[in-house]
């Protein structure tokens, strides 16, 4: 996107806007984190990302809703789910450590990306020290 002149005042796209995301901005932000591995462990189009063999995040590619699963501390997830209208229990998982957030331009998308933050601090410090010694080269 580029910024917008609108007489002496220029507006930049920033990432505290909210805006509707898709499934190609998620997958990358995922796989810029270290170690990470994608597949489709489960069926054609459920994308699956791991660290250290350990999932943090899933997602439909095909749903009509772009959404994705991720892990997150109990007590936090309880709270986001009362602050954001996008933030539900996790569909088909534990619901008290996985939420599913609907990217429906109602949260940040910066707001989003600290949830996948998140739930990969949370996979990688569950990790072996080895595992996680490993990550940090």
């Amino acid at each position: 996107m580029f910024p917008i002149s609108i007489g002496i005042c220029v507006l930049v796209p920033s990432l505290q806007k909210s805006v509707k995301m898709n499934v190609e901005e998620i997958r990358e932000y995922c796989l810029l984190k270290p170690a990470v591995d994608e597949g489709f462990p489960f069926d054609k189009n459920t994308l699956v990302f791991k660290v250290g063999g350990k999932m943090f995040l899933l997602m439909d590619i095909e749903g009509d809703a772009v959404e994705f699963n991720a892990k997150c501390d109990p007590q936090k997830a309880i709270e986001l789910r009362e602050k954001y209208r996008c933030v539900k229990p996790g569909y088909h998982m534990n619901k008290a450590h996985w939420n599913t957030v609907t990217c429906d331009g109602s949260a940040p998308k910066k707001q989003i990306f600290n949830w996948i933050d998140d739930s990969y601090d949370l996979i990688v410090a569950s990790l072996p020290k080895k595992i996680r010694d490993s990550l940090k080269k």
